[in-house]
């Protein structure tokens, strides 16, 4: 058996709260999603001003972050220079925003943002995202 770092709530709320401080200060309206390891939700939190649509698109930027074990912006980066293979695999989400969390060298979660153009979530995303080193 190995031992492996997890990621709690307090962590999760943590995280939000970084995130959610970086969208104040910018006047910008967010949901922000954290997932575990496994992809699973463990904390959102949506401004009641954010359309709701943004809760899926943050959730789902949150699972494709840590499914691909890599930034969103990977997927948007590849599908804008051409690679349109990246359209058709399940669970892509080709939109900044999304960033798997790191804790220790390994990979304990992912956080998604939505509600905002597409490099402001990734703003917002970063900021949270720091909260945890």
């Amino acid at each position: 058996m190995i031992t492996k770092p997890v990621l709690t709530l307090d962590d999760a709320k943590r995280i939000a709260a970084a995130a959610q401080a970086e969208a104040a200060r910018n006047g910008w309206r967010v949901v922000i999603a954290v997932v575990d390891d496994g992809g699973n939700l463990l904390y959102l939190e949506r401004d009641h001003q954010t359309q709701f649509g943004s809760v899926d698109t943050a959730i789902k930027k949150a699972h494709a972050a840590i499914a691909f074990r890599r930034p969103t912006k990977a997927s948007e980066d590849a599908v804008l220079s051409g690679r349109l293979i990246h359209l058709s695999l399940p669970g892509v989400i080709p939109a900044e925003g999304g960033v798997p969390l790191h804790l220790g060298g390994v990979i304990v979660g992912g956080l998604g943002v939505s509600g905002v153009r597409s490099f402001e979530d990734g703003q917002i995303a970063a900021a949270g995202a720091s909260a945890l080193a």
